[in-house]
């Protein structure tokens, strides 16, 4: 019988719903898509968990402000939060939202628990709340500028249930002590201990001013204040309390990511929530420090957001991934910079990784008819490269333990440059046709593509899209996701293996060029009639996706839109581009080019002779450098926004207009 495998609970914090994702919700979910996927090279079978936040004033007065309801103001953002992280190809196990009818029972649950041991009391609090950030303000002055986001709070006087925060102040500070691994980086501990030393007051844990939360259980006047709903959340997706097996087998959490603002909630009220009902603590809170846009804490007010999806759209997922965990030290605060985006995606990726696997293929394809050669003796010019292949991967996997991404990917980087040097220097393009000469040859480029292949796992969990298609390139069964990392060794790839099909991984782009289109992509999703775009991220642009809530427009407005019935007369797939399709479609006075985002649910060749909705007065655009002249009308279907092609059940003639 198979050993089981050791769990491994890793958790982001969930999101608010006050705003649309940027970046900065976007780097703390791929750090743990990243950590999830290390840890399943080594063996542990993973949940990752993340979701969003949907109680609270704020939802409720964002609501109102749109005029429409909570629940679906909600859901909306719910939507676009979920959407992204399917476009960028996170591997989401578990998605919770707090409006769930399960997570309102083990809320209920927890803190009945807690009453029944004794650490909730009914009183009343009276002082500064700051809406923004739904937390109280401990300083009285009427208006203080909350200590967060520096707005005026209000003042608010209401009946509360309060949790005894006070009589855990001792039990947290001796579990610091005991558990220094509880918390890191250091800084942030340091910071933690400081704060409960200098003594903790009871915790206000409901709210009698607003409706939009769960029900205080026997006392329906009150809901619960948001955070200790919010915290409960990690209890819920393991199952709490029902699912009893499935909560003993992942509880406790192995750890939480949190960004650093967010430190004394998950560092001080929720293990002392934990201590309360007698439940054990997570075994680990990393907290990482702000990314920052223009040297600045990115905020819808300050102007100066980033998304993902532009970034993704023009340069891949993987380059967003890369630059966010190589330029910035996890734990401290780091700078987001469209230039050094940029720079870095044309330096390491295009020149480096992407240069180093098209040499090595394109040189095994011409020479050895597709496959990998036979090594001959090896020189010290091999020893070098395998002892450099043998530090990379034992400090790689040091790295990524301590969650120190940028220095893992300068240990890859490094296999890289050695590897590019080596080539350069043995030069197996110069060698001639003597046997002698092709039995170098293959020694040179069997090595070469070893090390391609290290790389390829070690820079998985970081860049998965791209090593899949290298791994694939390579020859290699499944996937560097489903390899075993502590059974990697200098010398095992197999001679004789059949390459597959060579694919471009990093072209080179422009960097003025690539800059203005993601400043043009993200200027349209900050647009305010824009939430469609948001809101359907699984429908590449060219399929067009339906939105989750719609703005009343004028007939006028709607006439502006040409739709006419065109023909797909020729489908294909576009090189280094997984979700488009370029098509050729006959409109009925012409034949356009249009590309279409749906390559993962259609085969080019079944589309050929379709008759299907057509977008015909859209500026032209390009994607991946294909021009695009139209848009082909889809629906989403289902929570991951699956596009389905609109079409005639009548015979209708090519061109005819839409009404």
């Amino acid at each position: 019988m198979a050993a089981t495998k050791p769990k491994y609970y890793i958790t982001t914090p969930i999101y608010y719903v006050n705003a649309r994702p940027h970046i900065g919700h976007t780097y703390t979910t791929l750090a743990a898509d990243t950590i999830a996927r290390y840890k399943q090279m080594r063996g542990y079978d993973v949940t990752f968990l993340t979701g969003t936040d949907e109680h609270g004033q704020k939802v409720e007065r964002s609501a109102k402000k749109e005029g429409i309801s909570p629940i679906d103001f909600v859901d909306r953002v719910a939507a676009e939060y979920h959407g992204l992280w399917q476009e960028l190809g996170f591997r989401v196990d578990r998605f919770i939202r707090t409006t769930e009818t399960r997570h309102a029972h083990a809320v209920q649950h927890l803190f009945r628990e807690i009453q029944r041991n004794g650490y909730v009391e009914k009183g009343y609090y009276e002082g500064n709340y700051c809406v923004h950030d739904e937390m109280y303000v401990e300083d009285p002055t009427p208006g203080a500028l909350c200590p967060e986001c520096h707005r005026p709070t209000e003042v608010v006087k209401e009946e509360n249930y309060f949790f005894k925060l006070g009589k855990f102040e001792k039990p947290l500070l001796n579990y610091y002590q005991e558990h220094p691994e509880f918390l890191e980086p250091e800084a942030r501990r340091n910071e933690v201990i400081s704060f409960v030393s200098g003594g903790l007051r009871d915790l206000s844990i409901s709210r009698t001013t607003l409706k939009w939360g769960i029900p205080w259980p026997g006392d329906e006047k009150h809901v619960f204040y948001v955070w200790s709903d919010a915290l409960t959340n990690y209890l819920t997706a393991a199952g709490y309390p029902l699912k009893k097996e499935e909560f003993e087998r992942l509880w406790p959490a192995d750890v939480h990511l949190v960004g650093k603002e967010i430190i004394r909630f998950h560092a001080v009220y929720w293990p002392a929530f934990l201590m309360a009902a007698g439940l054990p603590l997570p075994k680990k809170i990393f907290a990482h420090g702000h990314l920052l846009f223009q040297e600045e804490k990115m905020s819808k007010s300050r102007g100066n957001i980033q998304s993902a999806q532009p970034i993704a759209r023009v340069l891949g997922a993987d380059a967003l991934r890369y630059f966010l965990l190589r330029e910035i030290v996890f734990g401290q605060d780091g700078n987001f910079s469209r230039e050094a985006l940029v720079a870095r995606y044309n330096s390491d990726l295009a020149n480096g990784l992407g240069n180093l696997a098209s040499r090595t293929l394109t040189m095994i394809e011409k020479n050895f008819e597709g496959r990998v050669p036979k090594p001959g003796e090896e020189t010290p010019a091999e020893k070098a490269l395998a002892g450099e292949a043998q530090t990379a991967m034992a400090e790689a996997q040091k790295h990524y333990e301590a969650f120190a991404f940028s220095r893992a990917l300068e240990a890859i980087w490094a296999l890289i440059a050695a590897a590019d040097k080596y080539l350069t220097s043995e030069q197996p393009w110069a060698l001639g046709g003597s046997p002698d000469e092709q039995k170098r040859r293959g020694t040179i480029l069997w090595t070469s593509a070893e090390a391609l292949r290290i790389v390829c796992l070690l820079a998985h969990p970081v860049l998965p899209a791209s090593t899949n298609k290298v791994w694939a390139t390579l020859g290699q069964s499944g996937t560097p996701g489903n390899q075993d990392w502590d059974a990697l060794r200098w010398g095992q790839l197999a001679p004789g293996t059949r390459l597959g099909k060579t694919e471009a991984l990093f072209p080179r782009v422009d960097k003025t060029e690539a800059i203005e289109r993601i400043e043009a992509m993200e200027n349209e999703l900050q647009k305010p009639a824009a939430p469609a775009a948001a809101a359907a991220p699984a429908a590449a642009p060219g399929a067009a996706a339906a939105p989750a809530v719609s703005e009343k427009i004028a007939i006028e407005d709607f006439t502006k839109v040409e739709m006419r019935v065109g023909q797909i007369k020729t489908a294909e797939r576009i090189a280094g581009a997984d979700k488009l399709l370029k098509l050729t479609v006959d409109i009925g006075t012409e034949i356009r080019q249009i590309c279409a985002g749906i390559a993962q649910y259609y085969e080019p060749e079944a589309l050929v002779g379709r008759k299907v909705a057509v977008v015909v007065n859209l500026a032209p655009r390009k994607l991946r450098g294909v021009e695009s002249n139209g848009m082909i009308v889809a629906a989403a279907v289902g929570p991951e926004g699956r596009p389905v092609l609109a079409g005639f059940l009548e015979d209708v003639e090519v061109g005819a207009r839409l009404r």
